[in-house]
């Protein structure tokens, strides 16, 4: 039975003469449904663009809901009909964008699902369950769609996992469910197997892994600060059993270390291994009441029984070529949930999103220092480190001790008479009065500046309160980034820095902080 809805989601009809009506599912990925319609049939009317088409199989069994898609109506004259294909409703999440940048630290796994479904306009989507409670960092930034984020969030989890769909309420719900390795059916040669293939892929094997994220050349993010110093990650069993086959992968939608290993790590368990598959042929018996505890789901463990041979792998996709003939299903089984290729066709789809913003710029800043100190009052020389620097590449002090100068004013006079009368004098005894006359002059200002010869033996330098291992009186280009105050990570704090001078005699110091960054400016406006 195929119903149609209109855009508000409410019924408006059933397509009685549809036919052609296969569907294609695949784990987390959106599912593809198509049908066709006699040319003449009045019900045409109903199938407009962006209606939504729920598949339901002659066993009650619902295949999900669709929405009609403009660009993949097709018509057909030599056999009067006309094909609709359709998407799966978790694609309206294509509808809304991630404008600007997002950031989520410090957030679960849920809350994050949670603030990128609040960016949609019209809410058709709720959050149900979440079994996973990380708290990875993650970063979008202009996305053309909600969902290409949503399914990223989980693919550093070293565990399976499932997006799951309730499309029988409205709004819809989204379910991130963890789930099993145990074994919950099988499909068995003789029984209800039709054909089978088996193909096992040595190629895409990788156990010696080294994960790069945001940034580029010694900015690059890698993961040898929250692995022990090692850059790469690999499986010791697999390189004995198969030789080392090294790979670097890159993904720099990756800004935070921990992410990054996680997702390598996740990655590594799935490539370290052949990729082994299956394309099964079988009768879907589960349908019939009698043995509808025999029910393949996707993403649940199967085990196949070919005579004598037997494997057990996920069953990661279905196709059933048509709904009315829902029980001759065709099963894509393996080992692996993705590959090197298709995770590099992921990539390139977000470069795309990558080359719409600078990943970041190295950038030199000067901080300059002159003054008069002594060993009591030193050359105190502040400086910021802003938020937005993503590492400190160099941090070098350069400084001369000189003279130490002082400004002072001269006075010269010239002389001219002036007379006066008299000279009163009381508070005495007597009081008398004397005439005097005072030699006229002329006060003349001369500045000047008079440098004192001193003989500085030493200096002190102290970096945020940390004695630099130092003896001399000048310094050229001297590495300091070392004595930098670290936050808990052990990189360079961000904010105020101060660096201090001390001569053992009174001198003037000229000092040059020369300061090597990578930023990546997120902040403020365009001016």
């Amino acid at each position: 039975m195929i119903v149609v809805k209109d855009t508000n989601v409410n019924d408006i009809g059933i397509l009685e003469n549809a036919f052609d009506t296969p569907t294609e599912r695949n784990v987390n990925e959106v599912w593809q449904f198509s049908f066709s319609l006699p040319l003449n049939d009045i019900k045409n009317e109903l199938c407009s663009h962006l209606n939504y088409i729920e598949a339901i199989g002659d066993s009650r069994r619902n295949y999900g809901l669709y929405r009609i898609m403009p660009t993949e109506t097709v018509k057909n004259a030599s056999n009067e009909s006309i094909t609709y294909s359709c998407e799966h409703v978790i694609s309206t999440l294509l509808d809304d964008v991630m404008d600007g940048y997002f950031q989520y630290s410090g957030y679960s796994t849920s809350q994050v699902i949670q603030n990128i479904l609040n960016l949609q306009e019209t809410e058709r989507w709720v959050l149900g369950e979440c079994d996973f409670n990380y708290f990875y960092e993650y970063s979008f930034e202009n996305e053309n769609g909600l969902l290409a984020p949503i399914l990223s969030i989980p693919i550093a989890f070293n565990m399976p996992y499932e997006f799951t769909y309730d499309t029988t309420v409205y709004p819809w719900v989204l379910n991130l469910k963890a789930v099993s390795d145990d074994v919950k059916s099988e499909i068995r040669w003789g029984k209800d197997m039709l054909d089978f293939n088996n193909i096992s892929d040595p190629t895409d094997i990788v156990n010696y892994l080294i994960p790069k994220g945001f940034g580029e050349g010694v900015n690059q993010l890698t993961i040898e600060r929250v692995n022990s110093g090692q850059k790469y990650l690999k499986d010791d069993a697999s390189i004995t059993k198969w030789g080392k086959r090294s790979y670097i992968w890159i993904d720099k939608s990756m800004e935070d270390a921990t992410t990054l290993k996680a997702k390598a790590q996740a990655l590594l368990n799935q490539w370290k291994e052949p990729k082994i598959s299956f394309s099964v042929n079988g009768a879907d018996l589960s349908i019939l009441p009698e043995y509808a505890h025999e029910r393949r789901m996707l993403n649940t463990v199967t085990r196949i029984i070919v005579e004598d041979k037997e494997y057990s792998a996920r069953i990661v996709g279905e196709k059933i070529s048509d709904l009315s003939k829902e029980y001759e299903v065709s099963y894509q089984i393996n080992n692996k949930i993705s590959s090197i290729a298709t995770t590099q066709a992921e990539l390139e789809r977000k470069q795309q999103v990558n080359e719409a913003y600078s990943q970041g710029a190295t950038n030199m800043y000067n901080f300059t220092y002159q003054d008069n100190c002594d060993n009591l009052i030193p050359a105190y020389i502040p400086f910021i480190i802003d938020n937005d620097v993503v590492n400190v590449n160099t941090c070098e002090l350069t400084f001369r001790t000189k003279k130490f100068r002082g400004d002072f004013g001269i006075i010269e006079t010239e002389n001219q008479s002036i007379s006066t009368d008299s000279t009163t004098v009381s508070g005495t005894p007597s009081s008398h009065s004397h005439g005097i006359t005072i030699p006229g002059h002329t006060h003349f200002a001369k500045i000047g500046i008079v440098e004192y010869e001193v003989n500085i033996t030493s200096v002190t330098i102290k970096v945020d309160g940390n004695t630099v291992d130092f003896t001399g009186t000048s310094a050229d280009r001297l590495n300091i980034v070392s004595y930098l105050s670290k936050d808990t990570d052990g990189k360079v704090a961000r904010g105020r820095h101060e660096i201090e001078i001390y001569p053992n005699m009174a001198a003037r110091v000229e000092a040059d902080i020369i300061l090597r960054v990578f930023i990546q400016s997120r902040l403020g406006g365009v001016y």
